[in-house]
């Protein structure tokens, strides 16, 4: 399995990119958001995720680890292959995707071309315990970071607190917005419990 690829970007598309590495140019599959980061630049850094099947190998390239986590979270929902986890990734950046998943947003990600209604609802089902754990991407959205997070679940749930229940009321809280500490959270989590 490959981590990552860098090298001289001689090829750019919207879909794919051809990347130089030590005299091979790799085919890389691409979404539109890690085009439009990397298009302008000559040596590149593309997370890679490697597809192996029966009748084709496939490389997929980020710009972001976090990028390529979300695309691997995606792919294993039912019903949505590498080709759909692009698309959905060119749709909308990480940001949205997470916080669709988050708040349940079945528009959002049924709005997406090839997802219909059920898979919608799957991909919502199957990750909105996994895209918490996924800490990055959730950072970005809503300005607190993972192990803030993490460590209030934890005093929470030695408090006696369903790990569930207190996870959702600290989503409620951190998706208010603003910079909250493990302290702050806890405190508001405990009015809510």
């Amino acid at each position: 399995m490959y981590e990552y690829i860098k090298g001289l970007l001689t090829e750019a598309t919207p879909t794919y990119v051809i990347v130089e590495c030590a005299g091979i140019g790799y085919f890389i599959n691409t979404t539109v958001n890690t085009y439009s980061r990397i298009s302008a630049q000559k040596e590149v850094v593309l997370y890679i995720h490697q597809v192996v099947r029966e009748d084709a190998l496939l490389l997929y390239g980020f710009a972001t680890p976090e990028e390529r986590t979300v695309f691997r979270q995606l792919i294993s929902v039912s019903g949505i292959g590498a080709n759909t986890a692009s698309v959905m990734l060119s749709s909308m950046t990480v940001n949205e995707i997470v916080g669709a998943i988050m708040t349940e947003n079945v528009n959002a990600i049924k709005s997406v071309k090839g997802i219909g209604l059920k898979t919608a609802q799957r991909v919502i089902i199957e990750l909105k315990d996994k895209i918490a754990v996924v800490g990055t991407a959730e950072e970005m959205n809503f300005g607190v970071s993972s192990t803030v997070k993490e460590e209030a679940l934890a005093a929470l749930v030695m408090l006696g607190f369903v790990k569930n229940q207190a996870g959702k009321v600290l989503d409620k809280i951190i998706a208010g917005g603003g910079e909250k500490s493990v302290e702050e959270l806890i405190k508001q989590a405990l009015k809510q419990l």
